[in-house]
């Protein structure tokens, strides 16, 4: 059993295919399955089930692929740490958010400042239990994420478990965005009742789909047509092109000015967006530099309430 042995087991697993899987590491569909082949004779076990609609776990590939994900990801831990480790923290930068424009923002203000030969900076905009995963396995030094009166005690639970500290950057009162062609459009407030005949649009959240962690508060609100999606640009065709509505804090991103608008929803929620740091982690230079350029864009928006 090899370590690349685990990491194929883990892409198969994700795409469900040995073609799709083979496209994302640019290997042929017969190298994963031979990989996956010898796998399995070497432990005396079955790990995928296969037919028409695809490759099925078993119970045993299962349990295999979740002692795969925890050894690769030590692995991975172990390098980051003990490869040129010095050298590569010094112009190193990860981060982890959910889908926030200013975030974004903050970062591309922060590389194009950064005047260094050399620099390995990542930004991921990902599922609210993969931010705390990132921050907490040391993946990311810093996670972006909101907390309401709903999910603050749930959240907290699992910052606290993982180790993580919150510190908020600023709250912001709840906003309908919709297209600015809307039935909605020129309304200069909203209440919930106003929101039931329109499909609701929110970021997908994997196989965790507890509204504890969606983005979008007043998660557990009951909608008869849901629209899920994983990225900002389909958010704003969705908004642009459909009758669908989100909530978030009212704060537009560029490329969100033209034809949508936001509009305050009449309720006793407020949005608490702020950053996540595991306990153990001293924040670096870089770090402290990325949290200023977020304070530099909030401070730019007239929709937030500074903390």
């Amino acid at each position: 059993m090899t370590l690349q042995q685990l990491k194929y087991l883990i892409e198969v697993a994700k795409h469900g295919s040995f073609n799709a899987a083979g496209q994302e590491l640019y290997l042929s569909q017969s190298t994963l399955s031979m990989s996956i082949k010898d796998l399995e004779e070497e432990l005396g076990i079955k790990i995928f089930l296969r037919s028409n609609r695809g490759l099925t776990l078993t119970n045993d590939g299962t349990e295999l692929l979740s002692y795969a994900r925890q050894v690769v990801e030590q692995a991975d831990l172990l390098e980051d740490r003990y490869s040129n480790r010095r050298k590569a923290q010094a112009n190193r930068l990860s981060i982890s958010t959910q889908h926030y424009a200013f975030s974004v923002e903050a970062f591309v203000n922060l590389v194009e400042q950064f005047d260094a030969d050399q620099y390995t900076f990542t930004l991921r905009e990902t599922r609210t239990s993969e931010i705390i995963a990132d921050v907490r396995e040391f993946r990311s030094e810093l996670g972006i994420i909101y907390l309401s009166d709903f999910n603050e005690r749930f959240i907290n639970r699992c910052l606290d478990e993982s180790n993580l500290t919150f510190t908020l950057l600023f709250e912001a009162n709840v906003h309908v965005f919709v297209g600015e062609h809307h039935p909605l459009a020129g309304r200069k407030t909203l209440k919930p009742g106003d929101l039931t005949e329109y499909p609701r649009l929110s970021f997908e959240q994997g196989t965790v789909n507890s509204f504890h962690f969606a983005e979008e508060p007043l998660a557990s609100l009951n909608h008869k047509r849901n629209i899920t999606y994983s990225d900002r640009g389909t958010l704003t065709n969705l908004l642009t092109h459909s009758s669908g509505y989100t909530l978030a804090t009212g704060v537009l991103s560029s490329e969100m000015q033209s034809g949508i608008v936001a509009i305050p929803l009449d309720v006793n929620e407020v949005m608490r967006v702020g950053y996540i740091m595991h306990k153990e982690r001293k924040s670096s230079p870089l770090v402290q530099r990325y949290i200023k350029e977020l304070e530099a864009c909030i401070n730019n928006s007239t929709l937030v309430r500074r903390h």
